[in-house]
């Protein structure tokens, strides 16, 4: 994306604090312990935030053969965003502790219901509290919004398609996964370890600095060039263990000027809940 960002330094975010067309969406969350995200929103949080929860909010419940975090329907996920207060006009900003790894869930599925007024909080909470900005506690209400969403289907990737898909590779699917994980050498977390055979390994976090900040946009063009090459426009989709992580590496790209590639929502999570499927190790 060349004109407007997808990221907001919190510098910019405290200027327009009291924007009343700004609605920013607290994101924090863990994932051994669901409560916590609510619970650190509820001790402390950006004025004006209201708290998304990834687990109820951001995906539907967990069925037998679904991911960790499926998709909401589509009608369901735009009834939250007006119970959250958001409206087609209004500018929204998410943020988690730090990296935005799950803040760009909520960035990438406003933009799957046609919502594009939406950023990243660059440095998350953690450095809005660095930075000595003020906090508030307490839950906040906002009023609904009257959000009408356009929803895009075609930028969903299904666990249907990638079983008769050809040749994975094809695809070119980027898992969004460290490389320990990806090779299958250690899995803390999902009941198998492994990938999808024919996908690449890019975990999310080459688009971060040292100091855990975004790289700049010169940084991210020359990343995603050696990626994908010169042609921003090519079809491409990303993935992880459970369609979250996976849209920092969307939101990577577009920063960089790249179409927005599709998201293999289920994710690996969702991929290992048929034996039948294949998998890959190294």
């Amino acid at each position: 994306m060349t004109t407007i960002s997808n990221l907001i330094s919190v510098e910019a975010l405290f200027s327009r604090i009291d924007d009343p067309n700004l609605r920013i969406l607290d994101c924090r969350s863990e994932l051994a312990d669901t409560g916590a995200g609510r619970r650190c929103y509820l001790e402390g949080h950006i004025p004006g935030a209201v708290f998304a929860d990834l687990d109820v909010d951001l995906a539907a419940p967990v069925t037998h053969d679904s991911g960790r975090h499926p998709l909401p329907a589509a009608g369901t996920f735009a009834d939250t965003c007006k119970q959250l207060g958001v409206s087609n006009s209004t500018e929204v900003v998410a943020y988690d502790r730090d990296t935005g790894a799950l803040a760009a869930r909520a960035w990438w599925m406003l933009r799957w219901l046609g919502h594009s007024r939406v950023r990243l909080l660059d440095g998350g909470f953690d450095r809005w509290v660095a930075l000595s900005n003020p906090t508030v506690s307490g839950a906040e209400t906002p009023a609904p919004g009257d959000f009408i969403a356009c929803p895009q289907p075609g930028r969903v990737l299904t666990t249907a398609e990638l079983e008769t898909h050809p040749r994975i590779e094809t695809l070119r699917l980027y898992d969004a996964r460290d490389a320990t994980r990806f090779r299958g050498e250690l899995e803390p977390i999902d009941r198998v370890a492994g990938h999808i055979p024919g996908a690449n390994n890019l975990p999310y976090a080459v688009s971060l600095g040292a100091d855990g900040r975004w790289k700049s946009v010169v940084e991210l063009e020359e990343l995603w060039r050696g990626v994908l090459g010169d042609d921003r426009t090519k079809h491409w989709a990303v993935m992880c263990g459970s369609g979250v992580t996976a849209c920092h590496l969307a939101l990577s790209a577009v920063e960089a000027g790249y179409t927005d590639p599709r998201l293999y929502a289920g994710s690996w999570s969702e991929w290992i809940r048929n034996p039948a499927r294949p998998i890959g190790l190294g």
